[in-house]
């Protein structure tokens, strides 16, 4: 791909979902596009699909499940006959045993052993008789809900593994919003119907979404999708120019934006386009708009969560057959492992080998971040071995996949400080648009981020900003704000954990 300085229509940072789709749909309505993407080999973003020695592994399990039709259309628009249905089962490791999720009353009785079972049952009546009246962090709300022997079971090392913080340090707000719906007894009932044989319906998704018995996934995995979309993208005569990486963007006296982007060479190109689409963190882009917007302080104080994935080829014809196993002991620091063939069986290349994902949470910088590769893929057998899932002589390759600012971080201060660089932003630069889960810092699912998208579409079409995309979230519909200009177009915002107030 030339990197030479050219005009666009509209040039976009970043080749995820929400930047695809933007590309893709503009492309189509005959828009001149020209995406620059840092990665030199991939695109997707953390929806991407990594290939090593011919075998594919997701950064985190990617179903394909939306309520948005416009979404769901788009997915088969793009790949219409690479589609399969695959069955969802997961459960949950802890103290060297499985449990069902969901929950079977009778089998997670039995791994529990009746002593336990009734201090469970002790510690739940005794939240509901005595419950704490001054709740102001997660612990407390998962406490009074499910009791402290449950939460310390199924809840604590989990999210703290997830989140980096300890659960008495987060808002019970989220679990408030993330756990709404979910009931002990609930819980117990269905697990009852299901150990008895007595749950014939399937879930359609629509009361519980993570109860899902089958899902949609590409048969190559998500990186199919968005390799897919970029080839159509060039096909148009539109650019995604890979291994750029964005070094500024400034606008000229004409109003129009010159975007700067460094290649592998060093070689600075420049494209000249009416509107930018940004997918960048935030931060990242403060950092490099010329002249620095004035919330630069605002957007450097946001932060994130990041991820790695260790992947093991391990000889076994299968290791187990979930999609994936939630880690919920502190003997490990492994929080979740993926089953690539349960995904697809065409992930896997050799029938005579498995290959596994163990999910790593952490901070850019810290120890598990900056380890070597050699070291993490050590690490990933011994604790494979610790779970009993195999043996570390049964491993004959792994490759580490890190991936940086996997989550915004909502602490007490993200939401004021997004609001306040959007306002400028938006008000100084109409035709500089934010989109998808960084360029938003807004903890948004794959359908989410390519909503935002879509919508920015629509509001470059009308010349204005008619849709507001800060208020897509997964539950509602998506309506157009009128001619009031941005009324809300969903009715609530998906959470992430925040810290209770007086947290140091």
């Amino acid at each position: 791909m030339s990197s030479e300085d050219h005009s666009a229509d509209v040039a976009i940072i970043g080749a995820g979902p929400a930047g695809l789709t933007a590309a893709y749909l503009l492309s189509k309505r005959g828009y001149k596009v020209s995406v620059i993407e840092k990665d030199p080999r991939y695109v997707g973003g953390i929806s991407r699909t990594v290939e090593h020695e011919g075998f594919r592994f997701d950064i985190g399990g990617h179903r394909f499940f939306s309520k948005a039709k416009e979404v769901v259309d788009l997915w088969n628009e793009i790949l219409p006959d690479d589609f399969i249905q695959r069955p969802r089962m997961s459960r949950i490791y802890y103290e060297g045993k499985f449990y069902s999720y969901p929950l079977r009353a009778f089998e997670a009785l039995g791994n529990l052993g009746i002593w336990r079972s009734t201090l469970c049952m002790a510690s739940f009546a005794k939240a509901k008789v005595f419950p704490n009246r001054n709740v102001r962090s997660f612990q407390d709300w998962v406490v009074n809900a499910f009791g402290f022997k449950l939460f310390s079971i199924f809840f604590k090392t989990y999210t703290e593994k997830v989140w980096g913080m300890p659960c008495d340090e987060m808002s019970a707000d989220w679990a408030a919003q993330r756990i709404k719906g979910l009931s002990l007894w609930g819980a117990v009932t269905d697990g009852l119907k299901r150990s008895l044989g007595l749950n014939k319906r399937p879930n359609d998704g629509m009361a519980t979404k993570t109860l899902l018995e089958t899902f949609r996934y590409p048969r190559l995995g998500p990186g199919m999708m968005w390799e897919t979309a970029r080839d159509k993208i060039n096909a148009t005569g539109s650019k995604v120019i890979m291994a750029h990486k964005l070094k500024g963007l400034s606008t000229d006296a004409h109003g129009r934006w010159n975007v700067e982007a460094t290649g592998p060479d060093g070689a600075v190109m420049t494209i000249n386009a009416e509107h930018v689409i940004s997918s960048a963190p935030m931060r990242e882009l403060a950092n490099l708009l010329v002249p620095q917007p004035g919330t630069l302080g605002q957007a450097n104080d946001l932060k994130y969560r990041d991820f790695l994935t260790v992947a093991l080829m391990i000889k076994s014809d299968d290791l187990f057959p979930d999609n994936w196993i939630y880690i919920h002991d502190s003997k490990v620091k492994v929080g979740r492992v993926q089953n690539f063939r349960s995904w697809s069986p065409e992930m896997v290349p050799d029938p005579s080998i498995a290959c596994v994902g163990l999910e790593y949470f952490c901070f850019e910088g810290d120890g598990l971040w900056s380890a070597p590769d050699a070291e993490l893929i050590e690490l990933a057998k011994k604790e494979m071995a610790i779970l009993g899932l195999c043996r570390a002589e049964d491993v004959v390759g792994g490759a580490v996949v890190r991936q940086e600012k996997a989550y915004p971080v909502y602490d007490d201060s993200y939401a004021e400080n997004v609001l306040k660089m959007r306002t400028e932003l938006e008000a100084t630069y109409p035709t500089l648009h934010m989109i998808g889960r960084n360029g938003m810092h807004r903890y948004n699912n794959q359908d989410h981020a390519m909503m935002t998208a879509m919508l920015t579409v629509r509001n470059i079409e009308a010349g204005g900003r008619i849709y507001d995309i800060w208020a897509v979230n997964e539950d509602a519909e998506y309506h157009e704000s009128g001619d009031e200009g941005e009324q809300a177009a969903l009715a609530s915002v998906r959470q992430v954990p925040t810290r209770v107030a007086s947290a140091a």
